[in-house]
């Protein structure tokens, strides 16, 4: 099928997809007899096996299309795959800014393409009692690459926490061997030098900086945050929480283990929460962190770092190169830009990444389609075996990098990414469409750093020389129970994000922390409570 014809392709391929697996019921039991689901499968399929359908075969595929690297239909990525699997894939593209509604809206009117990617847990929990994605743990037996690392990683405990009442679990996620922190602040290493400051180690040590750079410039804000949109304070919110033991922002859950209790608390209305919320208003109210830092939009803070009306921006490796420093060159070509290891709070020297990142769901409708095997087999292999996962990130030996004697893969020079090869005239992803977010999930730790400058490497360094996070344990609800408590976690999750920016902001005073709490109860927070730790209760007395 040629290329330029992909996008449109897609959308007629899902609809005769849903339109010939809509003529069986959905109310017939699932069958474990795969036998006439078989069709382009390898009769035989193991760990360290190429797939290679016996037949060419399409999968639409819904596709999250980053504004970095705009899906192009003749990415290399696309035909070289098909030579090696025979699988041709038909992404429906959506924005990365509406990927989640059109996500669910897709998936509620049945409309969803069978592989449904970039998933983050516990996303996948609002369609299990619909009944439109499919409990993925019924499969793994075709999946000899995720098994094999599940066991090897020893990653049972993580994976349990993706588990329903039905002890299945749905979404297929990306593994990592070692936890990989990604996110944290950027400072100006060139103020911090004019200041005779060194590198604040801990949040406490990051204030006194702020305080200094805002003394000697104070028509800034020292401190001015991105990733505000859709999630206030998204960024902000999760690396601070974290280092305060607890969650919030992007990894913000409405229930945290309390291991000492042994039980679980509400995340809003715990200790810890408060304390990030005071730190944080602290900076606010001394003129350090930028009140935008919560609604403002990410070209809206990269202009401010840009034109020096800020000093503090929250990178990752992938944001410092291809966007703030070039930012900076344009602007002030003296400025020097670092990331920092996450600054260390209440919580300790901790390392909070997860083992799982997102992952993928499966239409329910997929498991009537003839060639399901083989397309369980494809994704195994692409998304979870060694060589699938090295081709997603780097491409093609001879043509996008190269190999030395002692097996080190290096880019080709006129080949770039993460600023490898900055003078290079060729994109690993936008030219080529290779290290691609939908793609491009966990793997061995060497994998996932292959990339990483001497300076990236340095600080995952760092991160990895603390203790990482415990695992919470799982809690799985039942249709009824989930049912119950989608009832309550919007208001409540409402509640909560309203209050948090009125506290930081000094909107409401802390001294109003308990009168909150009690508002919290009025919206069923202990109601709630109790439905989780009795679910978890039940987990454990049937699990063991």
């Amino acid at each position: 099928m040629p290329h330029r014809t992909r996008r449109r392709a897609a959308a007629t391929a899902v609809g005769l997809l849903m339109l010939g697996l809509a003529a069986c019921s959905e109310d017939a039991p699932q069958s474990k007899d795969l036998s006439g689901n078989r069709a382009g499968a390898m009769a035989e399929y193991g760990v360290g096996d190429q797939f290679k359908a016996t037949e060419t075969i399409s999968f639409p595929i819904l596709y999250n299309n980053h504004s970095f690297y705009p899906l192009k239909d003749e990415w290399p990525f696309w035909s070289e795959l098909t030579r090696r699997t025979n699988v041709r894939l038909e992404p429906v593209a959506v924005p990365l800014s509406d990927y989640e509604q059109k996500r669910s809206l897709l998936i509620g009117a049945g409309d969803a393409p069978p592989i449904i990617p970039k998933t983050y847990h516990p996303a996948e929990n609002a369609f299990v009692s619909s009944g439109a994605i499919l409990p993925v743990s019924d499969y793994l037996d075709l999946m000899p690459h995720l098994k094999d690392k599940i066991d090897k990683w020893r990653l049972q405990p993580e994976i349990d926490t993706l588990r329903q009442s039905d002890g299945k679990f749905y979404l297929l996620p990306g593994v990592h061997e070692k936890p990989t922190h990604e996110y944290s602040l950027a400072i100006r290493q060139d103020v911090l030098d004019q200041l005779g400051l060194p590198v604040p180690k801990t949040w406490d040590e990051l204030h006194t900086v702020l305080k200094a750079m805002k003394a000697r410039y104070p028509d800034t804000y020292p401190l001015s945050e991105r990733w505000a949109k859709p999630t206030p304070g998204g960024n902000l919110l999760n690396i601070v929480g974290a280092s305060f033991g607890t969650q919030a922002g992007w990894s913000y859950q409405h229930a945290s283990w309390d291991a000492a209790a042994g039980r679980f608390t509400y995340t809003g209305a715990t200790e810890q929460y408060r304390q990030m919320l005071q730190y944080l208003h602290k900076l606010v109210a001394e003129g350090l962190l930028d009140p935008e830092s919560f609604t403002q939009t990410d070209d809206a803070a990269r202009q401010k770092l840009a034109n020096g009306k800020s000093f503090v921006i929250g990178a990752n490796a992938q944001t410092l190169v291809n966007e703030n420093r070039p930012d900076l060159a344009k602007t002030l070509p003296n400025a020097k830009l670092v990331k920092i290891p996450l600054p260390v709070g209440p919580a300790g020297e901790i390392n909070p990444a997860s083992r799982l990142e997102s992952g993928i769901m499966i239409s329910k409708k997929a498991r009537d389609s003839r060639n399901f095997v083989a397309m369980m087999q494809f994704i195994d292999w692409l998304w979870y075996s060694d060589a699938g996962q090295e081709f997603a990130r780097w491409g093609v030996e001879g043509t996008t990098y190269t190999r030395d004697g002692s097996g080190r893969r290096a880019l080709v020079p006129d080949v770039n990414v993460l600023g490898l090869n900055p003078r290079a005239g060729r994109h690993l992803q936008k030219d080529f469409g290779f290290y691609n977010g939908v793609f491009t999930y966990g793997g061995k730790l060497e994998l996932v750093q292959s990339f990483f400058s001497p300076e990236e490497l340095e600080f995952q360094r760092a991160m990895n020389a603390r203790k990482p996070v415990g695992v919470a344990p799982p809690y799985p609800l039942t249709d009824s129970e989930r049912e119950q408590a989608s009832l309550w976690e919007t208001p409540l999750k409402d509640f909560v994000t309203q209050n948090t920016l009125k506290f930081i902001l000094g909107q409401r005073p802390l001294t109003e922390w308990d009168t909150y709490v009690t508002e919290l109860r009025g919206k069923n927070m202990d109601a709630y409570l109790e439905l989780v730790n009795k679910a978890h209760e039940r987990f454990q007395k049937e699990n063991g």
